[in-house]
């Protein structure tokens, strides 16, 4: 009996913390998908606060992806931002966004 309890413990986190954003997954993501168009990444993610980014990156990032598709400068990124890639990059793209944002006192290191 225990031993199955135990078991049921272990998958039970084991699932839950598959399922959680990761920060160096979400720069992955920034490093790859954004810094060629906001060069000098550190500075960009510094530049809003942690309630600007969740509130950009709020419905799986729609915000975030409009701002994009109705900026013509940045027509490059259209097709990423229309994507199913990007919806389920999400969720780690905001815990990066937020974790090292302007009033986070941390600084990304983006290489």
């Amino acid at each position: 009996m225990n031993k199955i309890v135990l078991t049921f413990i272990f998958i039970f986190f084991v699932f839950c913390f598959s399922l959680e954003a990761a920060i160096h997954k979400g720069q992955k993501v920034f490093v790859k998908e954004c810094v060629s168009c906001h060069s000098g990444g550190q500075t960009f993610v510094v530049k809003k606060t942690m309630r600007d980014w969740k509130k950009l990156m709020e419905q799986k990032g729609k915000p975030l992806a409009e701002l994009h598709i109705k900026n013509k400068d940045a027509k490059d990124s259209w097709e990423y931002f229309e994507s199913s890639s990007y919806e389920k990059k999400t969720k780690h793209l905001q815990e990066f966004l937020v974790e090292y944002a302007k009033d986070s006192g941390n600084v990304p290191a983006c290489n």
